[in-house]
Formats: structure tokens, C-alpha cells, sequence
């Protein structure tokens, strides 16, 4: 009796367990959710519709991409729902687009590149918007899920590529699935420290029922139980992939979460400031993020009344014209200082990883990353109070706290009396002939004194771009975009498409070195193409010179730094927009063709300016590595 009770038991367990695993496996072939969910056939609809219908939702305008079969379906939802398309000549200045719609619009920047190639030359434009923290959609096409890895066309693993770039990395694998999928997406990517995210959408679940089971559904008729099997698993697999698609979801976009400070981390800030004698403020791109307006959190800078240094994406937050703006001297001011506020900057090369602030200095770190927000802290430097948080909706706070403090005067003047000194000194240098074409000080000073209110400036370069930093003055908040930390060359054709679509009543400006423009030249095709007329301003020095500078210094030779003066006005002509060509003959009526080139703007068309440019000792000293 015991032996037949243990085997009783034992076949029990056995059937419990068979049972779980044909479970399972009914689980995993949607075999289970096909019993309430049926798959139409004859339905006309596809997966790219559900995407289009997601990124209306969520107020998207427009989507870059370069063409491709892979994400067909997408591009052609999206225009049917009025989605603009814009297709670039390169995957980087599809994503570098993206970027800048997402940083001047506040809403998600999206992208979508075909299978493989696509996707891989969408890698470096990503890891750029990574360091920058800036949220925006990654759609990449796909072979289709049943055919990865068994040497479909452009098949490669993508999620990969993405793992350690992306906040989120996911692959869709039915129809039904795109919607959350895309919304969990899009909330990931503003929420906290803003990213990228990626979403693979393989090929089958984009196009329509009838399209994908011809191409993988397998033979009407099938031969033997081995072929039978097959044909009952590709069929059971396409229905799958359609089952419950065209169900009602939920489209609008999910709750974004952004880390705030305390009302005690707060209230500490505001004794610290209060007891100092000197304080200084820096704002990082980071502080321009949303939910905080600019114009809220530069109605708080001016209400401190505490002198500033502002950098990246915060070039511009206050007016050009404002005492509390310092450019000059960065430097000196930190060593002096006895409290310094990073609002959203990092201590990282970009302050000397720390090293630059006074033994004594109270240094108040506010940033929504911990890692950021700590970088380099008990190496070289250490901070008073480090706050997880918003900067820009910190500063605000801070200034309802301080209502009624006064910065020292002394102090500020002091400074602004430096800053004077040194505008001073650059103006001479910018007034001293080079050996040969123009003075880069000149033209940047003479590009400055022409920019209207309504200008937005794209900068991508490396040597001339850094000395338009101290000389080109942004008019307005937002109106400044650079790559970010990444330092990224070749941004300039894709910041400067979505500059322009995002804000079509601004002049935009891009200040390119003769190097960087190597990248994205081409990209006045795509200008011509949708209509977005920029101008283009060349910093034609026929060299890599801020590599060249140390390079020869150091090493003692110039190899792979040295380029030609190009007719680039002449590519850009070719390419359908306007082109001027300014050397040292024409310093007399520089500021006349730099007006030419607005009108020619004005009218329409993209123009490039390819200003021939000397040596000058501006930037001597400065990092390149």
C-alpha cells in the first residue's frame, strides 16, 4: 500500500509538473492570450500606425529619420497623422536633430533609423545625448523576431549597442506590445536624469497581417509531420505576433518624475548664502531643463542678485547687457569666492575635476544625478551640501528664501571691473592684424554686434568655436547649443535642422571650424530640401588647430592636422543654398556680406560664409585632450 501511495504521488507530481510546462509553453506561443484575443487577417491596419498614433499623443512634431524598408511603416503613419517627416543625409544628423527639438522644446526629440548600418551610425549622436542628458526616442527597425540570428538582412544584436548608452533598452515582440512599450519609453527618457532610450521594432510587427505572413508565415501546404510542425508554428507565430493588436490603449503620455529638494535642503542653502561675502553661481545646461520655465528661473538669478557664470545650454539665460553675467576670468572669480553654487554644473574637466576652488570656499552642489553630483568630490574638492534635485527649481526656491538679500557690491563690482579688463584686452587683440586672412576676434566681434534678438546660435568646432564662446553673445535663454561634454564634432547640421524647425522665426547661426563642417556639409541638401534656411558661418583656418597648438608644442610635428582652404561656399552653392567667400581683401566690407548672408537667409535660402581666418594666440593654454 506504501509503495502504491509513494507512486501515486509521484505521478502526481509528474502530471503537476507536465502541466506547468505545457502551461509555460502555451504562455510563451501566446497560445493563452490567443483564447480571448484573436488575431484579424483582413484587417488593413499595422504596427506603424500604433507608433504614429503614440508620438502624436505625446506631442511630437516631428520625426528624423533616413529612409529605410525597415521602418517604413513609421514614417508613412506618422505623415499620415501629420507628423512631420524630415529625412537627413546621415543617421548622426537624424539623432542630433532629435536632440535639439528635445532640448528646445521640452517635449521628446524622436528618430528613426533602419536595421543594422542605420542603427550602428546612430551610436556616437546617442552617446552624445547621453552626456548631455537629453531625453530623446531611438526607434530602430529590425530583422523580424523570428528570423534574428539566422543571417537576416542587416541582422545584428542592437540592444547591445545601446545597453550602457540608453536609460532603457527594449525590443517589441507583438503588436500589442508598441503601445506601452513606446509610453514607458518616452516617461523613462524625462524622468529623473534625462537620457535617451532606445526601442527596437523588428519588421513584423510594423507591417500589415498579410504582408508578414507571406513573408514568414510559412507554406500554405506543408508535407510530413516535420513540415506540418513547421507550418503550424510560423502560422501559430503570425498570429500571435497580431492577436489582441487593434484592442483600445491607452495613448497619452505617463507621469514624469524629476527629483526635487528638500524645504531643509533648501532653507540650509539659504543661511549658507546668507553668511557669505563673496558668492558665486554656476549653471549648467542641466538647470534648463523642464518642468522650470527659463524665464521663471532667470527672474530667480536676477532676484539673488549673485554674480553668475553660465555654461552650455545656459549660455543665454540672462541678457547680454546684465551686471550679474560674468565670462571673463572664470577662474580667478572661483578662488576668491567663499561660496560657490554649481546649479547643475559638474565638477568635471570643464572646472578642473574640482581643483579650482579656494581651500576656504562652501561649495552648494545641486544636480538630479548622484554621480554627477559627486564628481570627483573628496579628491580634489568636498561640498558642503549636496543636493539630488532639480537645479533649476532649487534656485527658485533659494530666491523665495532670500527674499530682501543684497550681494556684497564690492564684491560684484570687483569682478565686473576684471571682466571689463579683460573685454578690454580682447577687443586689442581682436583689433591687432593676423599674419595673413582675418583676425577670428574681428569676425566673432563683428557676427556679434549684427545678431538680432531673434537669433539662435549652433556651435560645432573646436578652436574657433571656443574663442566665439568668450566673443559671441547669446540673446535669450535657449538660444545657445552646443554638443555638451561629449565634445561631439559633426553636430552642427542636425542641431541646426531642428533649431530651425523648432523655432522657424530665429536667424540660426552655425559657427563651424573648417574641420568640424567635414561632417555634415551635406547637410545643405536637406536644408534645401524642408526649407529650413540657416546660415553657416566657417572658421576657415585649413588646420585642426586646437590639436595642431599642442600638438606642435609637445610633439613637434603637424602630422594629420593640416587641411586646405576649401571653396566650401562652393559645395554649399552645388547643394542648392547661397555661398560667400571673405578673406583678408574683404575686412572692409565684412560686416556687408555678413549682412548679405541674412538677407540671402531672409529669403529663404541656406548659406554658408566661409571666412578665411589667421593665427592668433587667443586660446593658447587651452585643453584639447
Amino acid at each position: 500500500m506504501a509503495l502504491l501511495a509513494l507512486l501515486g504521488c509521484v505521478g502526481a507530481v509528474l502530471l503537476a509538473a507536465t502541466a506547468t510546462a505545457l502551461l509555460v509553453a502555451a504562455h510563451r506561443l501566446g497560445l493563452l492570450y490567443r483564447i480571448l484575443h484573436k488575431a484579424d487577417p483582413r484587417s488593413p491596419r499595422y504596427g506603424g500606425e500604433l507608433v504614429a498614433e503614440v508620438l502624436k499623443a505625446h506631442g511630437v512634431r516631428f520625426v528624423f529619420a533616413l529612409a529605410g524598408g525597415h521602418i517604413s511603416p513609421v514614417l508613412v503613419a506618422s505623415e499620415k497623422l501629420g507628423i512631420r517627416v524630415v529625412d537627413t543625409r546621415h543617421e548622426a544628423t537624424a539623432v542630433f536633430a532629435a536632440d535639439a527639438v528635445s532640448r528646445l522644446s521640452g517635449r521628446i526629440g524622436v528618430a528613426a533609423v533602419t536595421a543594422g548600418p542605420g542603427v550602428t551610425n546612430a551610436v556616437t549622436a546617442i552617446k552624445n545625448a547621453q552626456m548631455a542628458e537629453s531625453p530623446l526616442l531611438l526607434i530602430g527597425g529590425a530583422a523580424a523576431s523570428l528570423q534574428k540570428g539566422r543571417g537576416a538582412l542587416q541582422d545584428i544584436d542592437q540592444l547591445s549597442l545601446f545597453r550602457t548608452l540608453c536609460k532603457a533598452c527594449v525590443s517589441v515582440r507583438t503588436v500589442r506590445d508598441i503601445v506601452p512599450a513606446l509610453r514607458q519609453a518616452i516617461a523613462t527618457a524625462q524622468s529623473g536624469t534625462p537620457g535617451p532610450v532606445f526601442v527596437e521594432l523588428p519588421i513584423d510587427v510594423l507591417y500589415p497581417f498579410h504582408v508578414v505572413e507571406k513573408e514568414i508565415g510559412g507554406a500554405k501546404s506543408a508535407r510530413g509531420f516535420r513540415g506540418k510542425l513547421v507550418q503550424w508554428y510560423l502560422q501559430n507565430y503570425v498570429h500571435n505576433l497580431f492577436a489582441g493588436a487593434w484592442v483600445p490603449r491607452d495613448v497619452t503620455p505617463l507621469p514624469v518624475k524629476v527629483p526635487l529638494a528638500t524645504e531643509d535642503e533648501i532653507q540650509r542653502c539659504a543661511e549658507l548664502v546668507s553668511r557669505a561675502t563673496k558668492p558665486l553661481v554656476l549653471v549648467g545646461s542641466q538647470a534648463l531643463l523642464p518642468p522650470t520655465p527659463a524665464e521663471e528661473l532667470r527672474e530667480a538669478l536676477e532676484a539673488l542678485g549673485i554674480p553668475c557664470y553660465l555654461g552650455g545650454a545656459a549660455r543665454g539665460l540672462l541678457p547680454p547687457e546684465s551686471p550679474l553675467l560674468l565670462r571673463q576670468n572664470r577662474r580667478d572669480a572661483l578662488r576668491e569666492a567663499d561660496l560657490v553654487l554649481l546649479a547643475g554644473a559638474v565638477c568635471d574637466f570643464r572646472l578642473s575635476y574640482g581643483r579650482l576652488f579656494g581651500r576656504q570656499t562652501v561649495v552648494v552642489a545641486v544636480n538630479r544625478d548622484r554621480a554627477q553630483l559627486l564628481r570627483n568630490a573628496d579628491v580634489f574638492w568636498r561640498p558642503r551640501l549636496a543636493v539630488q534635485g532639480d537645479a533649476a527649481s532649487f534656485v527658485v526656491g533659494l530666491a523665495r528664501r532670500l527674499g530682501g538679500y543684497s550681494c556684497p557690491k564690492d564684491w560684484l563690482g570687483g569682478l565686473r571691473e576684471a571682466e571689463q579688463r579683460k573685454e578690454k584686452a580682447n577687443r586689442e587683440k581682436a583689433a591687432t592684424p593676423t599674419p595673413q586672412h582675418l583676425n577670428p576676434l574681428d569676425l566673432l566681434y563683428r557676427l556679434d554686434a549684427l545678431l538680432p534678438p531673434e537669433s539662435l546660435l549652433v556651435a560645432d568646432g573646436g578652436d574657433f568655436v571656443g574663442t566665439a564662446a568668450y566673443i559671441v553673445r547669446p540673446r535669450r535663454p535657449l538660444s545657445w547649443l552646443d554638443p555638451g561634454a561629449f565634445g561631439t564634432l559633426g553636430v552642427g547640421g542636425g542641431f541646426a535642422l531642428g533649431a530651425k524647425l523648432c523655432r522657424p522665426e530665429a536667424e540660426v547661426w552655425v559657427l563651424y571650424g573648417d574641420g568640424s563642417l567635414g561632417y555634415s556639409l551635406i547637410e545643405f541638401d536637406t536644408f534645401v530640401r524642408h526649407k529650413t534656411p540657416i546660415i553657416a558661418l566657417v572658421g576657415n583656418d585649413a588646420c585642426w588647430s586646437q590639436i595642431s597648438r599642442e600638438q606642435v608644442a609637445m610633439l613637434g610635428s603637424n602630422v594629420a592636422c593640416g587641411l586646405e582652404y576649401l571653396d566650401y561656399h562652393a559645395v554649399a552653392e552645388a547643394l542648392g543654398g547661397k555661398g560667400f567667400v571673405v578673406g583678408r581683401p574683404d575686412s572692409e566690407r565684412l560686416d556687408a556680406v555678413l549682412r548679405a548672408a541674412q538677407d540671402a537667409c531672409r529669403r529663404g535660402h541656406p548659406v554658408l560664409v566661409n571666412a578665411l581666418i589667421g593665427k592668433t594666440d587667443f586660446r593658447e593654454g587651452s585643453i584639447s585632450v
